[in-house]
């Protein structure tokens, strides 16, 4: 499965970034292969509007499957279902640590969004 983890830096081993549309990256794993590749997200860290919608238009376009992040507000959470993304939400630790709660079914998806807006 091709997941998108918000991250706060470039490596598995960095922590998860609580925020989805203003993550400093997106690191892309593969969970069958274990791969992974680094996505900037800098066009939306500092974005006065629009960083959610414009994050999780940039997921859908990597064709992820899932997404797990700390928080997801109302506009990205709408993006990304229509999209037909899994939402994963209180996603902390580690990039790796969180891809492997996943696989271990820890998580469960999200059915709507956890914060509002410009959180």
């Amino acid at each position: 499965m091709k997941v998108v983890v918000t991250s706060q830096g470039t490596e598995m081993d960095s922590e998860t970034d609580p925020r989805f549309g203003r993550a400093n990256c997106f690191i892309v794993v593969d969970t069958d292969t274990g791969t992974h590749q680094v996505v900037d997200n800098i066009q939306n860290l500092n974005a006065a509007q629009g960083a959610g919608i414009q994050a999780a238009q940039a997921v859908a376009n990597l064709q992820a499957e899932a997404v797990l992040t700390g928080h997801c507000g109302p506009k990205a959470f709408r993006v990304l279902n229509e999209a037909g993304v899994k939402i994963y939400v209180g996603v902390d630790g580690t990039v790796r640590t969180a891809v492997e709660k996943l696989k271990a079914g820890e998580y469960k998806v999200a059915d709507s969004p956890d914060v509002e807006g410009h959180w």
